[in-house]
């Protein structure tokens, strides 16, 4: 396990090295570390609330099979090799806290993964919270069962395969071994070999490798995969004198075709026909009944014929409904394999039950005296609830604490669009590295149901399908267009635009109100703007300051020519440097009030001294125009949802009714606006309105006119990606400004408190 999470280690060691400290480093991965919080507290609670482990039918076979390991058991031995020496060490306690420890390290591995291939930020750590978060993950890492290291087998696999660009032999033959121990832990893992397999074709077409090298990597990833799947036959044939790979003697096949056998049409002869079973078509029992209940018990179905054996008369049985009923055994399995993907988590009659894998008030499974003696042989201790946290757990897992499979359907949906190349995604890497995980997740759930539906087998989707939704998205978005957060001002490109400002006016002495209008590349909409611009507003004189943020076309000279104070900052950073730039130099020069506007025209310049007049009179420390209480000509249907949405959240996350946080002609004093921390180089609007709500300032909205643009084209970007940024700003201000700035004052009242009762 140290082995295949060293890398995603040493990937997030570097960027967390360079973080300035502690604080930086929760403002840059802060929803990670919430996610993280919250899924600690719910793997300390499962671990709490079942003492000492949770332990069902499986879970006594894998412990009985520890020492033995017999091979011809139901369960591959794998998960019984990990469980030697871990019990030795604490028992089946340490081994669910160590599962739970893992659980939470895979989620850090999913996040590191998609940033490392350059996926946003918040949508790497909405990547990683099904993992983190879902109560049947949890659930299922208290439980003595195998999944939770399947999981450590796929996350390595993806890590080794997309990681490092396009995987060489070396690499490929590694992904062999895995998928061997994927097999050696559970039987299904074989079905992974085909998505690898697919992949690597993938990826060496895109890659523009020859096929020569693309045949060469299959063939590594096959033949390893081969002499492990070999080594095990071996060691099977070395205990049971008989070649094999499971006890499981075709039993689960046989339930699958039992349910829909239609035993008046086959060719039974005296054996196979005792396998069909007695409820007519209809009203047969669940796979999980056949395959577990009848199978299982000894007595059934009888005396058989000379020289047979039920597992060769069931396997004749099933032959038989395969080959002459082929469309309703995969009509039957199909629609197991679509359950998954239910908005809510329900149970039909016939499945494997879900409560199963639920947070259960009582011990479960007690009916088994068996589960009693595993707890007190490797537990130490009588299996008990402690019903405080479970009641917490279950109340959490009932009411919405997982995933629902309508979202992970939707994930998938979106890395099969960008596999095929739709949008952005035709061009972009990420187009083959989508598809490992989708065609992973695909394959393994598809076998899965193949034989049986249980919520247990649709963990792995968890991993897989968020991943692949978070890979898709990016390649169909583009790249993030988010730039690094702005040094402590003045950094290097202030000052440079600062000396620019002194050759060009010297150290100017402004009007007590001073308009900032950041612009770039604006040379065919900034003169109307300036020409249209009121001289005096409420008996003040006005100045304006353009803030040309990297041109490369003669924006600067037509503002000079319209009587504007012109400051060139030499490179491009976005419109949020800039303006905390003309910020800075207008309270330097002696402004009293700021205002901004745009340099396309989309405002009017006309309603400043409606803008201004809140101020004025004393009654507000910041106003904002608002679209909404007011004018607006959208011309992007996106867009205006947008306004709507960040609204909302910004009222959430603020506790304050707002209506535009994106609003781009507003007023402030000028100390406030040099009082407001102001990191982002682009997205500021967000920025700015929270901070200073945070600080305490009066903030008044105001029914304000926005037109469409005079000129040129929006330099927002794609709509769907200045949304995921600007919802990015936003959170991530509200952390910093509500969340982080707060602590110390409330560590400060909690010591004091507690000294005090002390």
């Amino acid at each position: 396990m140290a082995v295949l999470l060293q890398p995603v280690i040493n990937q997030l060691r570097r960027p967390l090295a360079s973080l300035g400290g502690g604080r930086e480093t929760l403002r840059k991965h802060w929803l990670l570390v919430a996610l993280l919080v919250l899924g600690a507290a719910l793997r300390v609670l499962a671990t709490v609330a079942y003492q000492p482990a949770i332990l069902y039918v499986d879970s006594v076979r894998y412990l009985d099979d520890m020492h033995s390991l017999k091979p011809d058991q139901l369960n591959p031995i794998g998960y019984s090799l990990f469980l030697k020496p871990l019990t030795a060490l604490g028992g089946v306690t340490f081994v669910v806290i160590l599962q739970h420890v893992i659980g939470l390290a895979l989620g850090v591995a999913i996040y590191a993964l998609c940033r490392r291939l350059g996926v946003y930020r918040w949508l790497s750590a909405l990547a990683a919270a099904p993992l983190l978060l879902d109560a049947y993950q949890v659930q299922i890492e208290q439980n003595i069962m195998a999944e939770t290291l399947f999981d450590v087998l796929l996350v390595g696999l993806l890590w080794l395969l997309l990681g490092w660009g396009a995987p060489g032999w070396k690499r490929a033959a590694a992904a062999g071994l895995i998928l061997g121990a994927a097999f050696v832990l559970r039987t299904i893992g074989i079905t992974l070999l085909v998505a690898v397999v697919i992949y690597l074709v993938v990826v060496g077409s895109a890659w523009r490798t020859s096929w020569r090298r693309v045949l060469g990597r299959s063939a590594a990833v096959t033949a390893v995969f081969a002499v492990v799947l070999g080594g095990y036959a071996t060691y099977f044939h070395s205990q049971t004198g008989r070649w094999g790979f499971s006890g499981a003697e075709n039993q689960v096949l046989y339930g699958r075709t039992a349910v829909v056998a239609n035993c008046a049409k086959l060719p039974l002869n005296d054996g196979t026909r005792l396998f069909c079973p007695k409820e007519p078509l209809g009203h047969r029992l669940g796979v999980d009944n056949y395959a577990h209940d009848h199978y299982g018990d000894p007595n059934w179905p009888g005396p058989l014929p000379p020289g047979t054996t039920k597992q060769q008369l069931a396997t004749d049985f099933s032959m038989l409904v395969i080959r002459h009923q082929p469309a309703d055994v995969a009509w039957a399995a199909l629609k197991d394999f679509f359950k998954g993907f239910a908005p809510t988590r329900t149970t039909s009659p016939d499945d494997v039950p879900l409560d199963r894998w639920q947070f259960q008030l009582t011990y479960p499974n007690l009916s088994d005296p068996n589960t009693a003696k595993a707890a007190v042989k490797w537990g130490g201790t009588e299996p008990h609830v402690n019903t405080g946290p479970a009641k917490v757990l279950r109340a959490y897992q009932l009411h919405g604490g997982y995933t629902p499979g309508l979202l992970l359907g939707i994930a998938g949906l979106i890395a099969f669009a960008a596999a095929f190349g739709l949008g952005r995604a035709r061009t972009s890497r990420l187009r083959s590295a989508a598809l490992l995980p989708v065609a992973a997740a695909v394959i393994l759930l598809l076998g899965s149901a193949a034989f049986e539906f249980s919520w247990r087998y649709q963990l792995p989707g968890l991993v897989l399908f968020p991943f692949a939704g978070a890979l898709g998205l990016t390649a169909l978005l583009g790249r993030s267009q988010q730039r690094a957060p702005l040094a402590q001002y003045p950094d290097k490109v202030d000052s440079a635009a600062l000396d620019d400002l002194r050759e060009r006016h010297g150290d100017p002495a402004f009007a007590p109100l001073v308009v900032v209008i950041a612009a770039y590349n604006e040379a065919g909409g900034i003169g109307p703007v300036l020409e249209h611009m009121p001289k005096t507003c409420a008996g003040l004189p006005v100045d304006v300051l353009v803030v040309v943020d990297g041109a490369e076309d003669n924006t600067a000279e037509i503002a000079a020519e319209h009587g504007a104070y012109v400051c060139v900052a030499p490179v491009n950073r976005g419109q949020g440097a800039a303006l905390r730039l003309g910020y800075q130099i207008a309270a330097q020069g002696g402004a009293q009030y700021v205002a901004t506007t745009d340099g396309d025209g989309q405002y009017d310049n006309d309603e400043l001294p409606v803008l201004l007049a809140p101020i004025l009179e004393g009654r507000a420390d910041f106003v904002t125009g608002s679209r909404r209480l007011g004018q607006e000509d959208a011309d992007s249907r996106l867009r205006w949802v947008g306004v709507r949405v960040f609204a909302v959240l910004a009222s959430i996350l603020t506790r304050r009714k707002l209506t535009d946080t994106s609003f781009g002609f507003r007023a402030m004093r000028a100390a406030l606006a040099c009082s407001v921390t102001l990191r982002e180089p682009q997205y500021q609007s967000s920025e700015l309105l929270l901070g200073v709500l945070a600080g305490g300032a009066r903030v008044v909205e105001l029914p304000m006119t926005m037109r469409r643009r005079g000129d040129g084209n929006s330099k927002k970007g794609p709509g769907l990606v200045y949304g995921a940024n600007y919802a990015r700003v936003m959170t991530g201000t509200w952390w910093r400004e509500y969340v982080l700035r707060r602590l110390p004052a409330w560590r400060t009242r909690t010591g004091r408190t507690a000294r005090t009762s002390g």
